[in-house]
């Protein structure tokens, strides 16, 4: 049985997906979890629980606020130079980022929405849609993979719908956007079901051959 902590996640999509192939694995995050599972949930530091214990994957959501591209507009409120608080706070995302990536557990995923080139994170090792796993939406979400393959399409949806707000220089400029169906951050930042099944069903088993 292998041991998975999912960082930053109090949904438990994902730990519950990799609960059902038996293996031992643990969301955490300062918040209570939502998932029905608090035997499951380490409520706490994601980073003092993944230095507290030995594990053998680890999936990793790190707060994208500041990072994501989607936030622009406030990294450069007027034409130049970048806001100085907004980029302070920016690196400091960076570098609880990097913390999970460059940990030694021996397999790692960690999961953000597309940064800002100012940000100067590592290139993604792949991007994914929730509606290539049967979830009818759109949100383009990176992940950096070490000792993982790549996450492999397993539904395609024919038709699908902007799961944040897109298109919103579109607006500014006249033209259309899409409101998005997310209408909190919480729920902006939800792993979709099929994504959960995918890493687990997908990635579950290399931890199987191991153990």
């Amino acid at each position: 049985m292998a041991r998975v902590l999912i960082a930053c996640e109090e949904s438990q999509a994902v730990c519950k997906a990799f609960r059902a192939r038996g293996h031992e694995a643990y969301s955490c995050d300062l918040q209570p979890c939502s998932g029905g599972h608090p035997e499951w949930h380490i409520q706490g530091d994601a980073l003092e629980a993944l230095h507290a214990e030995d594990w053998n994957l680890l999936i990793a959501h790190p707060p994208c606020t500041y990072m994501s591209k989607a936030g622009a507009r406030w990294m450069y409120p007027t034409a130049g130079s970048p806001s100085k608080e907004r980029y302070r706070k920016a690196m400091e995302a960076k570098e609880f980022f990097m913390r999970f990536l460059d940990s030694d557990v021996p397999r790692i995923a960690v999961e953000n929405p597309r940064p800002m080139k100012i940000v100067g994170l590592p290139e993604p090792s792949q991007t994914i849609q929730p509606y290539a796993f049967g979830d009818p939406y759109s949100k383009a979400t990176h992940l950096w993979l070490r000792n993982l393959p790549p996450l492999m399409a397993t539904l395609i949806c024919s038709t699908h719908v902007p799961w944040v707000q897109s298109n919103t220089g579109a607006k500014a400029r006249g033209g259309k956007s899409h409101p998005g169906i997310a209408r909190s951050a919480k729920e902006r930042s939800k792993t979709f079901p099929g994504i959960a099944q995918a890493m687990a069903d997908q990635w579950g088993p290399l931890l199987e051959e191991e153990s």
